[in-house]
């Protein structure tokens, strides 16, 4: 898929692999996640409830990639089928804090499992040594990238933890 003239040669093109490396994890984790009744995002926001309870639906959509508009959608659908739970009213401000149900911590765990499966899978090919490595280089990435745009950021650089 070379592209000759002034443009960016996709073969050569970091970013588009990454880009591509993006679309393939996230489609294999939507083939484990859709037998169990989720999709990314909504596997997403479980793991962040998880490990920050009460993140508001901001936060959330920050850590999740996706508008506020959309989390919020998602966030609705989880309260009515007992995946989370929210105050009726804000405690402080607007922001409505969600919490994992037990339902939802029993439905994380299952997720966990598969998804934990395509990061095995993903990285099957790799000795320790180089998994350590692309970790590094990845982060150093997205701290490049992120470089004095903390504000932007509220939730934990890595969102997910890949246990």
């Amino acid at each position: 898929m070379s592209q000759k003239g002034a443009g960016v040669d996709l073969d050569k093109s970091l970013g588009y692999l990454l880009k591509e490396a993006s679309s393939a994890l996230r489609v294999a984790m939507e083939e484990v996640l859709r037998p169990l009744g989720m999709s990314v995002t909504h596997y997403s926001c479980l793991e962040l409830l998880a490990q920050r309870p009460g993140l508001s639906n901001s936060e959330l959509a920050r850590g999740a990639f996706v508008t506020r508009q959309s989390m919020n959608v998602l966030l609705q659908t989880l309260e009515r089928d007992g995946y989370v739970t929210r105050p009726a009213a804000a405690p402080v401000g607007k922001a409505l804090p969600a919490r994992l149900t037990p339902r939802g911590k029993r439905s994380l765990e299952k997720a966990t499992v598969a998804v934990r499966s395509v990061e095995v899978r993903m990285l099957s090919g790799m000795t320790g040594a180089e998994q350590s490595a692309a970790f590094r280089i990845l982060q150093s990435m997205i701290d490049s990238l992120r470089a004095g745009d903390d504000a932007t950021w509220p939730v934990p650089r890595r969102g997910l933890r890949s246990s």
